[in-house]
């Protein structure tokens, strides 16, 4: 059978969401809990093997995701979640589980991410968002300029080919993706970005985020992220932003296969930046 959960984690300790030769991975551990508590005989007959719905990067953290694997252990859907949870480290949790259909692919059946990128910014860090948030160095009672930023998102609304914001090492068989919505949310000294899209590009989002800086910290005007867009030249955008503040907070599926939202009482960002009662 198919059994889909639902995950938090913070990305910190890991190198990513996907397993790596030597290097310890959110996958890895999720599929040694799981495989520890079906047991050795099950899960040496039906070998453990999670897709995911978004292959996070390395210290990039998640409130929302959602993975899926095939088991013949029979066990009710609390079980998988205390279970489970009995053999994870404190940094990965399972917020809920339920079987699924075979039709339901956590990855292919998504048609819709949500990320948050959670920065402080100011003349000194805080050592209390140490690896949860992403830092900008500026100058007493100076801040950015959101409107500008928010003028220079509009063009990034739709369908377009993302290149320019594109790593070199991504997969990805087109860089032609579809963005929702933006997002952004001045809390001085916090600002948070909220982007809706159908899928995202390997550090796309880091890369936006660092174009967005540019602009507020006024080094470029808001129509530049236009030039960027159209240029599809990695070469001429802002350097990628550190990954400590990147959250993967929602993924959507149709209703067909009921996929529980997340679970974000737990979370501390604050509930209008999460905007759970937004699609």
């Amino acid at each position: 059978m198919r059994i889909a959960l639902g995950l938090q984690y913070d990305g910190s300790p890991y190198f990513g969401w996907q397993t790596q030769v030597n290097h310890n991975t959110v996958q890895d551990e999720l599929e040694k809990a799981i495989s520890a508590f079906v047991g050795e005989q099950s899960s040496a007959q039906h070998p453990i093997h999670t897709i995911t719905a978004g292959r996070t990067d390395t210290g990039v953290h998640a409130l929302g995701q959602v993975v899926h694997f095939d088991t013949n252990a029979l066990r009710e859907d609390f079980s998988w979640v205390r279970g489970v949870n009995s053999f994870l480290p404190p940094s990965i949790v399972v917020n809920w589980a339920k079987p699924v259909s075979d039709e339901f692919s956590a990855r292919f059946s998504a048609y819709e991410r949500e990320y948050i990128y959670a920065l402080q910014a100011g003349p000194c860090r805080s050592p209390m968002s140490h690896s949860r948030a992403g830092y900008l160095m500026l100058p007493l009672n100076q801040w950015l300029d959101i409107e500008a930023m928010k003028k220079s998102a509009q063009c990034l609304i739709g369908e377009h080919d993302f290149s320019s914001f594109r790593s070199s090492e991504c997969q990805s068989k087109t860089p032609i993706k579809a963005i929702y919505s933006i997002d952004i949310i001045s809390e001085q000294p916090w600002l948070y970005f909220r982007i809706r899209g159908n899928a995202f590009l390997h550090h796309m989002i880091r890369n936006l985020v660092g174009c967005f800086l540019q602009i507020g910290q006024d080094r470029q005007k808001p129509e530049w992220m236009a030039e960027v867009l159209v240029a599809r030249n990695r070469q001429i955008a802002a350097p990628t932003f550190m990954a400590d503040g990147l959250y993967l907070t929602k993924i959507t599926y149709p209703e067909e296969f009921a996929i529980p939202a997340p679970w974000l009482g737990n979370s501390w960002l604050p509930s209008q930046v999460i905007g759970q009662d937004k699609k």
